[in-house]
């Protein structure tokens, strides 16, 4: 539970393994509890080749109306405030990340997205995203290097209010 005495869930995809640590110190900052959005099929290394147009992302991300399967739902139900944690593909977020979204009932949630990238910046803020959870009251998201400390997180935490 969030300072605010906000009940607090660290959602994230990670391909590659750098949005999970940084979520993970992200759940340690905000008093937060963790879960990972898992698609049904995994990507691998070849799956998410960007120079490659035939590349299981690439293909996603021409084709805006997929959405991968989930291996397993998550229960945002005793949340008050859920963070939501992806890698930047094209300054979006990967379309499990829909999935994930379109998946819960957002009426009365909060939620922050935060995402990792090596060089993009837009599409941290998690504006592209407000459209597959309507309901939720949305606060400004932001781009998280992969080194981000566990202090600059709860600084974060701080600033949002949570």
């Amino acid at each position: 539970m969030g300072k605010s005495g906000k009940r607090i869930l660290v959602t994230y995809f990670s391909a590659t393994g750098t949005t999970r640590a940084v979520a993970a110190r992200l759940a340690t900052a905000a008093d937060a509890d963790i879960k990972e959005i898992v698609p049904a099929q995994p990507y691998t290394a070849a799956d998410i080749d960007w120079r490659d147009p035939s590349s299981r992302s690439s293909v996603e991300k021409r084709d805006r109306s997929i959405r991968p399967a989930l291996d397993h739902p998550i229960d945002v139900t005793p949340y008050d405030v859920v963070f939501v944690g992806y890698p930047l593909w094209w300054e979006t977020a990967p379309r499990v990340v829909r999935t994930f979204l379109e998946s819960q009932d957002w009426k009365g949630k909060t939620i922050v997205t935060f995402a990792t990238s090596g060089s993009s910046v837009r599409g941290a803020d998690g504006v592209q995203l407000h459209d597959s959870a309507p309901d939720a009251e949305w606060k400004k998201g932001r781009r998280l290097a992969a080194n981000v400390s566990e202090r600059e997180l709860a600084k974060w935490v701080d600033e949002l209010g949570l």
